[in-house]
């Protein structure tokens, strides 16, 4: 059960970097806008997007959103090990 919870918590780990990533793509508009940009968007925004209906920006521009899907993420980890510890 051990290994299981190990892959998984890789797993989110890449999405993790992933999500970084794309989140520094949105800074750089002629490299959010590319067909890497696009691919990063259809891998991200359906994760993203709970998080931006619950939390609007801040003043119409600052978005903590990506910090809670963090947080969301890191959560998941800890659960993953957890239930592993219970039933591994």
């Amino acid at each position: 059960m051990f290994w299981i919870a190990t892959i998984l918590s890789e797993a989110l780990n890449i999405y993790k970097w992933i999500l970084f990533i794309y989140i520094l793509m949105s800074w750089l508009p002629n490299l959010a806008n590319s067909s890497v940009g696009a691919l990063f968007a259809r891998v991200c925004e359906p994760f993203l997007a709970p998080f931006r209906r619950i939390i609007p920006p801040i003043g119409g521009v600052i978005d903590i959103s990506p910090m809670i899907a963090f947080l969301a993420l890191w959560f998941a980890q800890v659960g993953i090990f957890s239930i592993a510890a219970i039933f591994g």
